[in-house]
């Protein structure tokens, strides 16, 4: 039980402090010195508290839509949805992930005989406040409050979703919330400015000394490329860049992210922008093949509905001597008195626990291809294929551990 679970009352206090320092220490000794500050003790403390924030969101959805009660019983996903009278065809992917998550918990029971998949209640579920953990992350960290108005925002339509009652694209893309998007997906947002930071460091180590051009998947609302330009400047490098390729398949995301670009860097004529669908042929799209220095993707290719055609596609893209750098979120599998945790992703969060599936696709994928390199290689375990990865980018390499 974490400092959290133990804390469970309106007031969590230092509860996680001791946790979270007792992390950041390991993560101390296992990451390159360049990530270090990124993930320091305020970081996975807030980190931890947001888990909790989604957890206690979990436990209302499962309330509001009779889920407790159709819990009483041992069953399937399946037969749990039919009890509490859910949609089958939208609810069984993010029910199965509820289910797992608070089976992790240590919540539900998954018999032993009958193999995975089957549940049921152990005893009442807890009732705990969300309003008390967002008011601690308030307290210690606000900038990370943008994902929570958006995670409390969506589970407030979770439950008519599972009812089959509105679309998941309602919930999570009506034009109403675009503006919780741009303030989750910014560098103002503790939670996902990291996922940017990361893959700008990544991206400024194998950026070629010759610069070139640079292609960006999924850019969104900008702020990836953001980060990366900005490291680049800092570094006196971004006149080295022979193009910034800019592309997006959502064309409101385009137009923003576009805007935020020009914006920040009205002089910069090596910027363009463009649409790009990932799932389809590059070279159609205008990319010439061995055209691209860098390809540069920030919580993107876990969205590709063949991994292995756009790696392809990727990698015919990439000039010799090229590279791919992404940034996903992933599970880790570093953390001090680790538990299981609950992890939603895959197709813009409507199939849930393929953040995971995508890594480790990802990681075996790419380590087949002579261009991909994974780093730091503690940071991406590979399961199922003990093949990995473990070249270091050469400005990184020295006194970087």
């Amino acid at each position: 039980m974490s400092g959290f679970e133990a804390a469970g009352g309106s007031v969590l206090g230092a509860a996680g402090e001791e946790e979270a320092r007792d992390t950041a220490a390991l993560l101390e000794g296992v990451l390159p010195r360049e990530l270090r500050p990124l993930f320091d003790a305020s970081f996975v403390r807030s980190h931890f508290l947001y888990e909790q924030f989604v957890h206690r969101l979990v436990l209302q959805v499962v309330r509001e839509t009779g889920l407790e009660d159709a819990l009483r019983d041992e069953g399937s996903t399946e037969d749990i949805a039919l009890r509490a009278k859910l949609a089958a065809a939208s609810a069984l992917v993010p029910l199965d992930w509820i289910l797992r998550s608070l089976a992790a918990r240590g919540l539900l029971a998954e018999p032993a005989g009958q193999g995975r998949g089957r549940y049921r209640a152990l005893g009442p579920l807890p009732v705990l406040d969300p309003g008390a953990v967002r008011e601690e992350q308030l307290r210690s960290a606000p900038t990370w409050l943008a994902s929570y108005v958006l995670a409390e925002t969506v589970a407030r339509d979770y439950p008519a979703f599972l009812r089959g009652e509105v679309a998941g694209e309602d919930v999570l893309f009506s034009a109403k919330r675009l503006r919780l998007w741009i303030d989750y997906f910014s560098n103002d947002n503790g939670l996902y400015a990291v996922n940017n930071r990361v893959g700008a460091i990544a991206a400024d180590a194998w950026l070629p000394p010759s610069g070139g051009i640079i292609l960006e998947l999924g850019g969104g609302l900008g702020s990836g490329a953001l980060a990366l330009l900005e490291r680049l400047e800092t570094a006196g490098r971004l006149g080295e860049i022979a193009g910034y390729r800019f592309t997006e398949f959502v064309p409101a995301f385009l137009r923003r992210g576009e805007q935020a670009l020009r914006t920040r860097y009205p002089a910069l004529s090596a910027l363009s922008a463009a649409t790009l669908d990932m799932n389809r042929p590059f070279a159609e799209q205008g990319v010439a093949r061995g055209s691209v220095a860098l390809v540069y993707a920030v919580n993107t290719l876990h969205v590709a509905r063949d991994l292995e055609f756009t790696l392809g596609e990727i990698f015919q893209t990439l000039a010799p001597g090229g590279r791919l750098v992404v940034s996903e979120c992933v599970p880790s599998t570093v953390r001090a008195g680790a538990s299981s945790r609950p992890r939603s992703g895959g197709e813009r969060w409507r199939r849930p626990g393929s953040w995971r599936r995508a890594s480790c696709r990802t990681s075996r994928a790419c380590a087949t291809r002579r261009h991909a390199s994974l780093w730091p290689p503690s940071a991406l375990p590979v399961q199922g294929d003990r093949s990995r990865a473990t070249e270091t980018p050469p400005r990184v390499r020295r006194g970087a551990r």
